[in-house]
């Protein structure tokens, strides 16, 4: 795979699927129980590129971009493709700090990973489960989030799509009251905002859990879904369907 692609993953990798397990501990009580007793910060760097640290403290966990200033762990990686390889279970990273926590990086650390992914790559039995599928739809939504946002700003073709999208906010939401994130471009630059910002200058929202979760997971037709009502979009349209291309670009790197 070329540079790019490595390099385009691997902050997908980091900053939308690995700092998701901020989201997983908020809503998964299995997640919750594994961590309860973590007092640990683990800091992700790739040489050159991006950054992620994870913070576990009172219960919580918290995912931050960048640099800490005194982490437990470091975790070092030589390129975007060794980072990549290591989230394929491929490889591992270069500790550079916390040698004396190896123990857990190799026995505790990986069954919240495992989690993330039990709930990322599920099956149809699994999300026929209401928990479950609420759970995986928390968890996608803020995946492409993210994703948008790295899309935008790190893809040749995400670059062209969004050079369309207009100034704003766009509001994503799962009625009547289920999850909601929003994407924000200002300035020229992309963010991911509040779950429920006010005014925003597009939304587009989705019925219910149900729906959201099959057009998330690919299970039905968006034309469709909007033809019947099933989602539906407001303010302005282009934002929306800027949006819509950078999402039909995460399968090409997280598929």
């Amino acid at each position: 795979m070329s540079m790019e692609y490595q390099r385009v993953k691997a902050n997908l990798n980091l900053h939308a699927v690995l700092r998701n397990l901020e989201t997983l501990v908020a809503c998964d009580d299995k997640a919750a129980e594994l961590i309860k007793s973590w007092e640990v910060t683990l800091q992700f760097s790739v040489l050159r590129g991006p950054a992620l640290y994870l913070e576990f403290q009172n219960g919580r966990c918290r995912a931050g971009e960048g640099v800490h200033h005194a982490p437990d762990v470091r975790l070092f990686f030589l390129s975007a493709r060794h980072l990549n390889r290591m989230m394929d279970g491929k490889a591992s990273p270069i500790p550079l700090k916390g040698f004396t926590r190896l123990s857990f990086l190799t026995k505790e650390f990986p069954k919240l990973t495992d989690r993330l992914e039990y709930f990322l790559k599920p099956d149809e039995a699994l999300l026929a489960d209401d928990a479950f599928c609420e759970i995986n739809t928390r968890l996608n939504l803020g995946v492409a989030a993210y994703a948008v946002r790295e899309l935008a700003t790190t893809d040749s073709m995400g670059r062209l799509n969004a050079a369309s999208m207009p100034e704003g906010t766009l509001s994503i939401r799962v009625l009547p009251n289920g999850p909601s994130v929003s994407i924000v471009k200002e300035n020229g630059g992309y963010a991911v905002g509040k779950p429920n910002p006010e005014n925003p200058m597009a939304v587009m929202s989705f019925r219910d859990m149900g729906v959201a979760n099959d057009l998330m997971n690919g299970k039905c037709d968006a034309f469709a879904a909007l033809a019947k009502g099933d989602v539906s979009m407001k303010g302005k349209i282009p934002m929306i369907e800027a949006v819509n291309l950078l999402m039909d670009r995460i399968p090409h790197y997280l598929g």
